[in-house]
């Protein structure tokens, strides 16, 4: 019995004690356990938040790529003169890393991913890409063509083949009175009133060849074609008599070649700026010796109407310019001045009696010439223009061969005019330009229109 009862402590002892040390066990992995979890997840937070990181620096830098991107592509598409292409689109994400990438939806700064698999770091990229390119594309042409329209030069195409139709109109009327006043009321004597209209048009073909980007040489061909009527009121001492005449006169008009030199390209501070050196050559019929005859119907009145129209100035003439053009979008502000020389020109007749032969010499004022105007693109085909030009010129002389120089009375001018140009792009080669002048003073037409077609090469 005793040896019973000592045998049921010893394996009681023995229980006891196994239970202890499995207790004591299971508590010692416990306690050892939570230090080994809160580190492998702070691991993983750490490597989370440099993927993120990593996500963020890769969608700024695409950003800039496709910004620098599109500089480049409108840099280029302004030298070679062509729209800008197609906006790239946006660089997806390689399937395999989006499927590898952990889920971080509850992650801080973590980014959410589109359909396509693309971020939208990268869609927003794309877009400001977009947005840049389609700005650089809208003004690449439109812009380019009010630059060269306002310089007069491209040189952005190594040539270019222009066809220019301009319209001019006149009409002037004076009142000319032939006697004296008595009383200080009453006109005793002859009143006429002398009309003279005037329309020219005149065809522009224009060849335009760069050597460089800041080197192009011009060459312009015209042929004019005027119609010029004259009427007189009171023909034969009567007011309600009027004799009618006109005149007409087509052929080449004086050709012009000119250089033009781009010395400053447009920067933060300075506009664009070219200068022109031309020279015109009296090519067109001068209007000197061009013999005027009388057509009255009354033996006692003078009516007298030239037998043709001029279609040049008859001398040489030398042109110094310049012209300036600044960007500020989204408008374009542009300016112009320069001075035309004419070298002096001696004719073998410089009378209009047909009964006499008078040999003699011609000198033109010289004439000074400016301008400045604003020009908005509308769109990457269109613009508008609005600007104002003047040309401002002395008497002219002449002189018999072995006389002294005389003044042409009323021979000086100051034609000023203000000018709507609209510019519409057909396509990649050929624009269309529509110009409205309206005279400001009595000595510019009352009104020109011009169309221009620049085919470009």
């Amino acid at each position: 019995m005793r040896k019973t009862l000592l045998a049921t402590a010893v394996a009681c002892s023995w229980i006891s004690g196994f239970a202890s040390f499995s207790a004591f066990s299971q508590d010692a992995q416990s306690t050892a356990a939570p230090p080994t979890s809160a580190q492998n997840q702070a691991d993983v937070q750490e490597l989370v938040r440099q993927l993120q990181m990593l996500k963020v620096s890769y969608a700024q830098e695409v950003r800039r790529l496709r910004v620098l991107d599109a500089q480049v592509q409108a840099m280029q598409a302004r030298l070679t003169g062509k729209a800008a292409t197609a906006p790239l689109p946006a660089e997806a994400i390689n399937p395999t890393e989006t499927a590898s990438t952990p889920n971080t939806a509850n992650a801080p700064n973590a980014s959410t991913t589109t359909a396509n698999g693309g971020s939208v770091e990268g869609s927003q990229a794309a877009s400001t890409t977009q947005t840049a390119q389609a700005s650089n594309s809208a003004q690449t042409r439109s812009v380019q063509d009010v630059l060269e329209q306002q310089q007069n030069a491209f040189f952005s195409r190594k040539f270019t083949l222009e066809s220019d139709l301009t319209y001019n109109h006149y009409d002037r009327a004076e009142l000319t009175l032939n006697g004296f006043l008595a009383l200080n009321s009453i006109f005793l004597g002859n009143i006429a009133v002398d009309r003279v209209t005037s329309d020219s048009l005149t065809y522009d073909l224009i060849g335009r060849y760069s050597i460089t980007p800041r080197l192009s040489l011009n060459l312009d061909v015209p042929y004019v074609g005027r119609s010029t009527d004259y009427q007189q009121g009171g023909a034969g001492g009567s007011a309600a008599s009027i004799d009618e005449a006109d005149s007409t006169g087509k052929g080449i008009g004086d050709v012009n070649f000119s250089v033009n030199y781009k010395i400053f390209t447009e920067s933060a501070r300075r506009p664009d700026t070219v200068l022109t050196l031309g020279v015109t050559a009296p090519s067109g019929l001068a209007p000197y010796g061009i013999k005027w005859y009388n057509v009255a119907s009354s033996q006692y009145e003078e009516f007298a109407v030239p037998n043709r129209q001029p279609t040049g100035n008859g001398v040489w003439q030398a042109t110094f310019g310049s012209s300036f053009v600044k960007t500020m979008d989204p408008a374009i502000v542009f300016g112009n001045v320069g001075y035309v020389h004419s070298f002096t020109r001696s004719f073998n007749d410089i009378n209009t009696d047909p009964q006499i032969v008078t040999p003699g010499s011609v000198s033109l004022a010289d004439i000074y010439y400016y301008g400045a105007g604003l020009a908005f693109a509308f769109n990457d085909r269109t613009s508008l223009s609005l600007s104002f030009s003047d040309r401002i010129n002395g008497k002219d002389s002449l002189r018999a061969t072995g006389g002294p120089w005389t003044k042409i009375i009323g021979s000086q001018a100051n034609a000023a005019t203000l000018n709507v140009g609209f510019t519409y792009a057909l396509d990649a080669h050929t624009t269309i330009v529509t110009l409205l002048g309206m005279g400001m003073t009595p000595d510019a037409p009352d009104f020109t229109l011009t169309f221009k077609i620049p085919y470009m090469f």
